[in-house]
């Protein structure tokens, strides 16, 4: 299910993300904003009426709202995910680490066996 949600607001996310390049191409800026700078100056006019810098600011900062949202359930979501699968299963806790048979009291200091030696270890040369 966590999947799920994750790939839907990534799909949102996205979605968003282009909507808000194109609200801010779309805006007039100090210098003329893109339509100016593809020969389309026209004065103080846009092609959607006087008033619209500041609708489009309003929007610009409703979308940019909901980008700051999505950004961080998608963080959260990615995260959940992520520990949940690196989270060893109960069973596979259990068998990694072997057992020993007798273990010795913890007052009681560990001896050292030697190694076996091969022959040609202990042969002069």
């Amino acid at each position: 299910m966590s999947s799920f949600f994750l790939y839907l607001f990534t799909t949102l996310f996205i979605f968003v993300c282009l909507l808000l390049i194109l609200i801010v191409l779309i805006q007039k800026g100090r210098g003329g904003g893109l339509a100016s700078a593809f020969g389309g100056g026209g004065g103080g006019q846009t092609a959607f009426g006087a008033k619209t810098g500041d609708v489009l600011t309003w929007v610009t900062s409703v979308i940019f709202g909901v980008f700051l949202l999505l950004a961080i359930t998608l963080n959260l979501l990615a995260d959940a995910q992520n520990r949940k699968a690196a989270a060893p299963l109960p069973s596979e806790a259990t068998t990694d680490l072997p057992m020993p048979e007798n273990p010795a009291p913890a007052d009681t200091p560990a001896v050292e066996t030697p190694l076996p030696q091969s022959p040609a270890a202990t042969q002069p040369q």
